[in-house]
Order: C-alpha cells, then sequence, then structure tokens
C-alpha cells in the first residue's frame, strides 16, 4: 500500500480508500440497491482494509440516512483502532429529512449535519468534510464561511468537494483566497477508464489549484468488473441500479482488451481496471466498496498490478477522449509557448 498527500495539506492517505455505501440499509431509498450490511460484516471489511495499510474511510450522511456513519464509527470503537490512524471523510448535502432545508449546502444544514455526523461516527472531528454536490440555491461564498467556520471551531480538519464542476470550484477557490476561508483541497469525483471526461476541464484545474482527487465508483458501478460481456447482462449491482452511466460499446471493447491482460497476470479484469487508475498521476486515492470480504481483497491486490507502457498506451489510445472545442485550440496554441521553460527556442 502506498501514502499520498492529500492536496497542498500535510495529511497522507492510502492510495486505496474504503467506500461505506454498502453499510446499514434503509428500506426503499436509493441505498438499498447498493448495500445492507450489519454491524459484524462491517466490523470484518473495516478490520480487513485497515490491516492490509487503508487508512483512509469515506462515507456520506446520506448513505442509509445516516446508518452508515453510526455503523462506520462503531466499527473502528469494536476493532480498538486509535482514533489518529484512521482518515475518516464524510459528506453533506443530500436530503436528510422531508423539511425544505433538510438538505443543501447552506450554513443551516451544514451546521446541523456536522454535528449530526460528528455524533453518529463517535467522534470529535472529521477529517475531511466534503459538500457533496452542486446547491443552485446557496450562494457559494455561504458554503465556505459555514465550512471555514468549522474548520476555527477543529470539528472539520479540512474541507473538500464531489461533482461540481471546474467553473464551480475555481468560484469558490477564488473566494476561499479574497477572504482568507478554508479552501477545498480534494474533488471526489466519477473517473474510469471507460469515463475519462473528468480529464477535460477537472484535471488541469487540480493540476493547477494542487488539489487531490478521490475516485468514486472506480469500476462503474461493478461494468469494469469483468462479470459482464456483450453476451449477456451479467449479474450484479447494475442489474437494478443501472449507474453511473456507460458508454457500453466503448466499455465492452476496453473490457475485451483488459481480460488478456488480466489472463496474462492471473488477475481479474477489475484489478487491471483499477490499476490504470493507479496509474494515473492526477489520482490520490481510489474508493473501494464491497459486500463480502473476498470482493475487497480482490480490489486491494489492484495495488500490485503494474502495467507496462505498452498496456498503458494501448488502453489510452482506446479510451481517448474524443476532440472537443477548445481543448483543441488550447493544445494547438499552447506549441507557441511549449519548451520555454527548458530554456529551447519558441515554436513557430
Amino acid at each position: 500500500m502506498r501514502y499520498n498527500q492529500l492536496g497542498r495539506t500535510g495529511l497522507f492517505v492510502s492510495e486505496l480508500c474504503l467506500g461505506t455505501m454498502t453499510f446499514g440499509e434503509a428500506a426503499g431509498s436509493l441505498w438499498a440497491n447498493i448495500g445492507q450490511l450489519g454491524q459484524k460484516e462491517v466490523d470484518d471489511i473495516v478490520k480487513t482494509a485497515l490491516d492490509t495499510g487503508i487508512n483512509f474511510i469515506d462515507t456520506a450522511n446520506v448513505y442509509s440516512l445516516g446508518t452508515s456513519e453510526i455503523l462506520t464509527g462503531q466499527a473502528i470503537k469494536n476493532l480498538g483502532i486509535p482514533r489518529e490512524d484512521v482518515i475518516i471523510a464524510t459528506k453533506v448535502m443530500g436530503p436528510m429529512g422531508e423539511g425544505i432545508n433538510a438538505r443543501g449546502a447552506s450554513r443551516g444544514h451544514i451546521m446541523d449535519q456536522a454535528k449530526a455526523s460528528l455524533k453518529r461516527l463517535g467522534t470529535d472531528h472529521i477529517d475531511l468534510y466534503q459538500i457533496h454536490g452542486w446547491d443552485g440555491n446557496t450562494p457559494v461564498e455561504e458554503t465556505m464561511r459555514a465550512l471555514d467556520d468549522l474548520v476555527r471551531q477543529g470539528h472539520v480538519r479540512y474541507v473538500g468537494v464531489s461533482n461540481w464542476a471546474a467553473w464551480q470550484i475555481m468560484k469558490a477557490q477564488g473566494i476561499a483566497g479574497a477572504q482568507n476561508l478554508a479552501r477545498f483541497e480534494t474533488l471526489q469525483a466519477y473517473y474510469t477508464v471507460a469515463g475519462r471526461d473528468v480529464e477535460r476541464e477537472l484535471v488541469p484545474m487540480m493540476q493547477s489549484e494542487g488539489m487531490g482527487m478521490m475516485v468514486w465508483s472506480p469500476l462503474a458501478g461493478g461494468f469494469l468488473s469483468g462479470k459482464y460481456s456483450r453476451d449477456g447482462d451479467g449479474e450484479g449491482r447494475r442489474a437494478n441500479f443501472d449507474f453511473p452511466p456507460v458508454n457500453k460499446d466503448r466499455a465492452y471493447d476496453l473490457i475485451d482488451l483488459m481480460r488478456p491482460m488480466a489472463e496474462a497476470r492471473g488477475v481479474s479484469v477489475a484489478q487491471i481496471a483499477l490499476g490504470w487508475l493507479l496509474h494515473q498521476s492526477v489520482v490520490t486515492s481510489v474508493i473501494v466498496g464491497a459486500k463480502r470480504i473476498d470482493q475487497l481483497n480482490d480490489n486491494i491486490a489492484a495495488c500490485d498490478v503494474k502495467l507496462n507502457e505498452e498496456e498503458l498506451a494501448i488502453l489510452a489510445d482506446a479510451s481517448a477522449l474524443p476532440q472537443e472545442y477548445p481543448g483543441w485550440m488550447l493544445a494547438r496554441q499552447g506549441e507557441y509557448r511549449r519548451g520555454a521553460k527548458a530554456g529551447e527556442a519558441p515554436k513557430k
């Protein structure tokens, strides 16, 4: 297990992060389609993750309507894990009640839910508190001020964001810089070898701002696990919950390329897909979740997968994004200054 610096902070996190969407149950909710693990199963999964070197756990208040946080915090206690040995990340934004204000990124909801998450997790601080999505009804200034207050109060150590566009994040970072507020240190985003959209705007933004990247759904909701093929629909979560959206023809082409790479190593297709992500320099930590220990161990084994340059080139070519404006123009005009830092003559 390798460890990476989290954004511009002094914190180091494991290259794999344990996801907790499978923890708990909430009948009739979205999360019921993903997992319904009880405390014993959660304890076993958390122990397996920590024993292999994972020190990073990601949850959210909306996962099983708070039950995931409760089970996560209790597992850490049950296992006798010192609080300083585990980095806990959670999120706020989704609906946590029927009321019109029981959701969003307003100051009221953030403050209420931060206190509720601390109580559910059984801890006095959250290491990374993330805004779970974009709230177009709340001024960004209000959200950033509320997060900064939580940091200054010691309830939260660092703040991050998930599922925002690059311009939205840059607006928030500009406000934070101008008003001396806590800045976003991380972005949690969807990224797979079959879905590289983040590379258009978000990756250059993160590299410019020194932000860390946490990857959610690295196997595209199980589609890249190797269980699915053109010959049949396969079995698994996507049978009842077809998310996130995937260009299936493109994904099948990539699975066909990854399968012989997996067979040559005696590993799963899922390990190749995760291994590809771990080769991407922008990735700080890849979030993996599981319903069973064997699933988790298979994901963890991806840390040992080393793809050679030829294999990386094959996957890069097959998964390359179509050219899109202004990207192709930025690349063309960028040639005028390319090499300037190395003291070379400018391109003509």
